[in-house]
């Protein structure tokens, strides 16, 4: 198993960026590395982090974030960008009506049982699911670097990499693994705290900070609340991205020829 330190870059403005290729697959063979990238949004990108991030050569991205939120943080980019940037129109951020209904104080309690029930339908989110399509669109048809990324890189950036994991046949332990490494990747009490005061800014609620790490973090419990809708309706992740992410088995065969190695 690749080891963090070879898989996060060590940006200064851009949160939570990491290699999530690299992982063995059922039958043999292993996810291509340098070629599958994912991350937080990139409004606080030091020019330095641009400089790095032009050297991945990335040819797509993969915006996973809704039309307020792309307003609201305008990602930088460096003179040299020519990547294609897809996004699906609408809001995808399924926290915000759970948070403003809550009222009053927000505990770590409520903060967890929130954030499954925000999973739980996450499957289902139209303009996130457009854009998931577009994603597994543009991985079968462009042999080239991509980056996928939403506001912390975490939430619905963990489940497009989930879904693209399961897909080419990575081991569920991997998976988890590599969904959990939001957790211990990069500067996380800046991450946190950043997080933080957006929550409290946007929402005038009082939030605990426990309950705020709980936002701002992964859980197991999560991910398997997202997997668990899929699994109920669908049986598994490839009968999930063929009935709603219009995913092919032509695709697939692209897919697997353009990011697995043997």
């Amino acid at each position: 198993m690749t080891m963090i330190a070879e898989r996060v870059l060590p940006l200064s403005g851009i949160h939570n960026f990491r290699d999530y290729g690299g992982y063995a697959v059922e039958g043999g063979g292993r996810l291509r590395s340098g070629i599958l990238w994912r991350s937080a949004h990139h409004q606080e990108a030091t020019s330095d982090d641009l400089d790095t991030v032009d050297t991945l050569g990335i040819e797509t991205v993969v915006d996973l974030r809704g039309d307020d939120e792309r307003a609201l943080h305008p990602c930088k980019r460096s003179e040299n960008f020519s990547a294609r940037v897809l996004f699906a129109d609408g809001n995808t951020a399924g926290l915000a009506p759970h948070l403003q209904a809550a009222g009053g104080t927000i505990d770590n309690d409520t903060a967890r049982s929130r954030m499954v029930d925000v999973y739980a339908g996450m499957p289902y989110r139209p303009a996130l699911v457009n854009t998931l399509r577009l994603y597994l669109s543009a991985l079968a048809e462009y042999d080239a670097p991509s980056l996928v990324h939403c506001v912390a890189g975490k939430d619905r950036t963990g489940f497009a990499v989930a879904v693209v994991h399961r897909l080419l046949g990575v081991h569920e332990d991997d998976l988890m693994h590599d969904y959990l490494l939001t957790n211990t990747a990069g500067k996380i009490e800046e991450r946190i705290a950043q997080g933080g005061n957006a929550i409290r800014a946007r929402y005038g609620a009082e939030i605990h900070d426990d309950a705020i790490r709980t936002l701002m973090s992964v859980n197991p419990i999560f991910l398997d609340a997202a997997l668990a809708t899929v699994r109920r309706d669908h049986g598994d992740v490839a009968t999930y991205a063929e009935a709603v992410l219009n995913f092919t088995p032509e695709m697939h065969e692209a897919l697997v020829d353009k990011l697995v190695v043997y």
